[in-house]
């Protein structure tokens, strides 16, 4: 049976812009203890949206990727502002980044990445019924909005460009989820 360990010590011992980087001390049921490090960034999280053009038709964009020191083929994303739900999130960030909105928005999970040490958690959200529209973001250059095709997603994950985990679950979640409304 799973016992929740009992948490203490909780210090941040660094801070960026992004992220606060904490100790903390864990005492497990067993009477086992350790010392944590996790990311903790600000905020209410984030959302990917996976913006479906038609039931075949995804719009994915290029963006620089400071980590990798790249352009990533990615989906829409973004951080949720206070007081957002991730739903307003998405058609914000979709607006924003490759100027659709959508009527039909569907959270269909949330993830985490890495939760051994990040506490991060990512809506992932379906975006159906697209229609244009637009306003300015937060990006330093504009993106290059892609189109690809969920029929191709066996070839498309192989990308060199589409490396991003969260990406690729997404799109597979997005096709099996359409695929049943086509059923």
């Amino acid at each position: 049976m799973r016992k929740k360990p009992t948490v203490s010590n909780v210090k941040n011992i660094a801070t960026t812009r992004f992220f606060n980087i904490q100790s903390m001390d864990i005492e497990f049921s067993n009477g086992e203890k350790r010392q944590y490090e996790r990311l903790k960034p600000p905020g209410e999280g984030a959302v990917l949206v996976v913006p479906m053009l038609d039931d075949d038709t995804v719009l994915m964009i290029y963006e620089y990727s400071g980590g990798t020191d790249r352009y990533e083929l990615a989906l829409t994303k973004g951080k949720i502002d206070k007081g957002e739900s991730p739903i307003d999130t998405a058609n914000r960030e979709l607006i924003e980044e490759i100027g659709y909105g959508a009527k039909d928005l569907k959270l269909i999970k949330t993830m985490t990445l890495a939760p051994g040490y990040q506490s991060n958690f990512t809506h992932i959200v379906l975006a159906q019924n697209l229609y244009k529209a637009s306003a300015e973001g937060d990006e330093p250059e504009p993106l290059e909005v892609v189109k690809y095709k969920l029929s191709d997603l066996e070839e498309l994950v192989y990308n060199k460009d589409l490396t991003e985990a969260r990406t690729i679950a997404a799109l597979y979640m997005a096709k099996e989820i359409i695929r049943k409304q086509n059923v």
